[in-house]
């Protein structure tokens, strides 16, 4: 009897602690969950034409103990063998709520701390997307992930496979959505 009775209770405190806090997500006023990158975020080269800047994000729901935030676009459909990493940003600001457009490859925008890493473009910043010409569509998630440390001990220098293993290494939550792009 004791049993049945802490199953109700233990579940009542579950669900009342979870409607207390917001859900986690990150939008962008440029991209919607599932549509398509515009020419603002095409890269400029590799046979593409687009302008190649960043978009614009904003993040609510932060969750409990959250120490700082991280960002990852990264291409799983190029045609690569190990995909394509287009933009990777870390140790943004807990209390930081979004991300300007057009945040430039010396990190112009970024909140104060944050850091981007080098992109398979082999430079820092955001590379927008240029998949091959006729492969279906290409997926490209933007990764938003709550991290229990205050900043990871990497560089600007730093390859994103290794930023995106410390990343995971301290992840507590994450949210995304995926915008698509072919040509």
């Amino acid at each position: 009897m004791f049993r049945h009775v802490c199953i109700p209770v233990a579940l009542s405190v579950c669900i009342s602690a979870h409607a207390a806090n917001p859900p986690f997500t990150l939008t962008s006023p440029e991209i919607t969950d599932g549509g398509h990158l515009g020419p603002t975020q095409v890269f400029n080269g590799f046979g593409c034409s687009g302008v190649n800047h960043s978009p614009a994000l904003t993040w609510s729901g932060v969750p409990a103990g959250t120490r700082s935030l991280a960002l990852t676009v990264y291409d799983p459909d190029a045609p690569t063998g190990s995909g394509w990493w287009h933009w990777v940003v870390f140790n943004i600001p807990a209390s930081a709520t979004m991300l300007p457009a057009a945040i430039d490859a010396h990190g112009q925008g970024l909140p104060a701390g944050a850091i981007q890493s080098l992109t398979d473009f082999g430079q820092p910043g955001f590379g927008g997307a240029c998949p091959p010409v006729g492969d279906k569509p290409h997926r490209c998630p933007f990764a938003f992930l709550a991290l229990k440390t205050d900043k990871l001990d990497l560089t600007a220098s730093s390859m994103p496979a290794l930023v995106g293993f410390m990343i995971h290494a301290n992840e507590i939550a994450s949210t995304r959505f995926t915008a698509y792009y072919g040509r």
